[in-house]
C-alpha cells in the first residue's frame, strides 16, 4: 500500500515537470532549455522510466540482465545505482543487441535491443525532454505521440478523400539505418542546449551494434527497439512536417505516422508537384525516397496502402456516387492468419480447447479493435470463417477421428462456446453486420 501511494506521488510530480516544461516550450518556439539533466536523476522520474520501461515488456540486452531478473535483486537498489551513475557522469551505454524478427513478405526486419539499464534511462530521458519538441510539432505528424494514434491518421485520411483524389504514396528508404547524427544533434540543440543532456543522446546515437557476437560501430541511424529512437525520428522528420506546413500545404495535406507517411492532393499536377517538393526537402536531411515504392495514386483507378489499411475510391450501391473506402490490406489479413495458425497448430496439443480460444481471443481482439474503424464486413466475415476452420482442425486432431459424430460434437461444443466464452469470432461478425 505503501510503495503504491508513493508511486502515484512519482507520478504525479513528473507529470508536473512534464506540464512546466510543455507550456514553456509552447509560450517561445525559439526558447533553448538548459538544466535538464539534474532533472533526468530525479528519483520520481527514473521510478516512473522504470515502471513504463517494466510495462513494455521485452527481452534483455547483450549482458543477459532481464526485468524479472532486476525485480529479484531489488528495483530500488537498481535505480539508486542508475541515479549515482548518472550524477558522478559514469553512465556508459552498451552495444544494443541485434535480433532479426520476420516480416510477412518473407524478409527481416532488424531490431536493436538494449539493456534494460539503457532502457531505463532513455525513458527517463523522453519523460523530460518529449515535452520540450512535443510543445512544436505540427498536426500532421501522428506517430508516437500522446494522445495521438494510428487510427486517428487512417481516419482523417479518408475524410480528406472526400474531396480529393490523387495520393502521393511515399516510402523513405532505409530511414532510420540512414539518420544523419550530426543533422540529428543539431536538430536536437535548436530547443536543448545542456551538453549533458546532448551528450547523453550521442552517447546512445554511437554505441555500437552486436550482431552474432561480433561489434560494429554506428556512424549513422538509430536502432529499431530503442526507447528514445520514435521521439528523435519525430525530431529529425519535424523539418519536413514544418516546411510542408508553411511552403506546401497548397499542394495537399501531408499524414505522418514516424517515418511512414501520404500527401493527399487534388489533382496530378500538385500530386507531381509535391513529389519534387518532399524529394529536395528529404535531400536536405540526406535522406532519399524509394524509387520503387513511391507513386502518385489515381484513387479512381487503383487503391495504396497505409498503416495496414487499403484505401480506394467506389462506386457506392446506394447512389452509383465515387466514395473512399478502407479495409484491411493483404499484409494485415496475413499477419492475424499467422497468429491464429500459431495457437492451433498440433504442437500445442496440450491446451484444453478453452485454453486455445483464450488465446485467439487475445489475437483477434487487439487487431479487431484497430480495423473496426474501417468498411471490413467482408474481412471480418473471412476471418471468422478461417477461425472456424482452424478451432475445428484442432478440435478434430484433438479427438483422434474427423467422423460425422465427431463433426456434429465440435458444432454443439462451438455453438456453446460461443455463448459461454464470448469468442472473439462471434463478437467480429456482430461488428461485421454493424459496419454493412
Amino acid at each position: 500500500m505503501v510503495h503504491a501511494i508513493q508511486g502515484q506521488q512519482h507520478q504525479l510530480k513528473s507529470r508536473e515537470l512534464q506540464r512546466k516544461l510543455y507550456r514553456a516550450a509552447k509560450q517561445n518556439r525559439e526558447r533553448r532549455f538548459h538544466a535538464l539533466y539534474d532533472r533526468i536523476c530525479r528519483s520520481d522520474i527514473l521510478r516512473r522510466a522504470w515502471v513504463e520501461v517494466r510495462a513494455n515488456g521485452g527481452e534483455g540486452g547483450i549482458d543477459g540482465l532481464t526485468i524479472q531478473n532486476i525485480e529479484e535483486n531489488g528495483v530500488a537498489s537498481f535505480l539508486e545505482g542508475i541515479g549515482e551513475e548518472l550524477r558522478m557522469g559514469n553512465y556508459h551505454p552498451q552495444p544494443v543487441r541485434r535480433v532479426y524478427i520476420p516480416k510477412p513478405d518473407g524478409r527481416k526486419r532488424p531490431l536493436g535491443i538494449p539493456t534494460v539499464r539503457d532502457r531505463v534511462i532513455q525513458q527517463a530521458c523522453r519523460i523530460v525532454i518529449e515535452p520540450v519538441f512535443e510543445a512544436s510539432f505540427e498536426e500532421s505528424s501522428y506517430g508516437f505521440r500522446p494522445r495521438r494514434s494510428a487510427q486517428q491518421a487512417v481516419t482523417e485520411v479518408k475524410k480528406n478523400l472526400m474531396c480529393n483524389w490523387f495520393v502521393l504514396d511515399a516510402d523513405i528508404e532505409g530511414f532510420f539505418d540512414n539518420i544523419n547524427h550530426a543533422t540529428l544533434m543539431g536538430l536536437v540543440a535548436r530547443r536543448i542546449c545542456d551538453r549533458r543532456v546532448l551528450k547523453l543522446i550521442r552517447k546512445w546515437l554511437t554505441a555500437g551494434v552486436v550482431d552474432e557476437g561480433r561489434y560494429s560501430k554506428t556512424g549513422k541511424g538509430t536502432p529499431q527497439g530503442g526507447v528514445i529512437s520514435p521521439l528523435l525520428a519525430n525530431i529529425y522528420l519535424h523539418t519536413l512536417d514544418r516546411y510542408w506546413t508553411l511552403e506546401c500545404a497548397h499542394l495537399g495535406k501531408l499524414y505522418r505516422y514516424a517515418d511512414d507517411f501520404v500527401i493527399v492532393c487534388r489533382s496530378r499536377d500538385q500530386a507531381d508537384e509535391a513529389r519534387r517538393r518532399i524529394t529536395v526537402i528529404l535531400e536536405k536531411l540526406k535522406l532519399t525516397l524509394h524509387p520503387e515504392k513511391t507513386r502518385i495514386v489515381d484513387t479512381r483507378d487503383e487503391g495504396f496502402n497505409f498503416l495496414g489499411f487499403y484505401y480506394r475510391k467506389c462506386h457506392s450501391k446506394k447512389n452509383g456516387k465515387l466514395y473512399p473506402y478502407m479495409w484491411p490490406n493483404t499484409k494485415a489479413m496475413k499477419t492475424v492468419r499467422q497468429g491464429i495458425k500459431a495457437w492451433t497448430e498440433s504442437r500445442i496439443q496440450q491446451l484444453s480447447l478453452l485454453e486455445v480460444v483464450d488465446r485467439l481471443n487475445e489475437v483477434i481482439r487487439g487487431w479487431r479493435n484497430y480495423f473496426v474503424t474501417g468498411n471490413c464486413f467482408r474481412q471480418f466475415k473471412l476471418l471468422d470463417r478461417y477461425v472456424w476452420w482452424r478451432i475445428r482442425k484442432f478440435f478434430l486432431r484433438k479427438l483422434g477421428g474427423r467422423s460425422r459424430r465427431a463433426g456434429i460434437r465440435f458444432n454443439g461444443w462451438y455453438r456453446q462456446c460461443r455463448i459461454t466464452r464470448f469468442l472473439a469470432p462471434h463478437y467480429i461478425i456482430k461488428i461485421g453486420e454493424s459496419c454493412r
